[in-house]
This record gives structure tokens, C-alpha cells and sequence, in this order.
């Protein structure tokens, strides 16, 4: 079973977008899958990141912030196969 990933973003953020818009790609077939949250609609959500969005976690594990970390990222994928 595959893993849920929460990406924390904001409306009308083109880096939110762009960094969606690559995991699920990167994400496509694996059993993953991507929960946008957006942080302005939750204030404590809000008062913690502030404008630092896009951030990418599992669980409680930030995995990256503002672009997509390839290396990383695949790594997290090898791992979690």
C-alpha cells in the first residue's frame, strides 16, 4: 500500500503548482498520492509557514521545500517501493 503525501501550498502559488504538478508525475504508478493542503485556510497552518511554500512531508518528515529535490525525491521513492 502505497504512501500519502501532504504538500502544504497557498492559492494562486505557481511554485505550488509547479511542485505538484512534478511529484504526482514522478508519483504516477507507484501507489503514492499527493494531499494538497492549503495553508491559509487553517491559522495555525498559516502562522507556522508563513509564505515558506511549497513544503512536501510524509508524516511528520519534511521532505522538501520551494522546488522539487530530484535526487532526493527518487530516493524517497526507491525507499518506499
Amino acid at each position: 500500500m502505497g504512501k500519502t503525501l501532504t504538500l502544504y501550498t497557498r492559492t494562486d502559488c505557481p511554485l505550488c503548482e509547479e511542485l505538484a504538478a512534478e511529484v504526482l508525475a514522478l508519483m504516477a504508478g507507484t501507489g503514492h498520492d499527493l494531499t494538497a493542503v492549503d495553508v491559509d485556510a487553517d491559522s495555525s497552518l498559516k502562522a507556522e509557514y508563513g509564505w515558506d511554500v511549497p513544503l512536501l512531508f510524509d508524516g511528520d518528515i519534511e521532505l522538501f521545500r520551494h522546488k522539487l529535490n530530484l535526487p532526493a525525491f527518487q530516493e524517497w521513492l526507491r525507499l518506499n517501493a
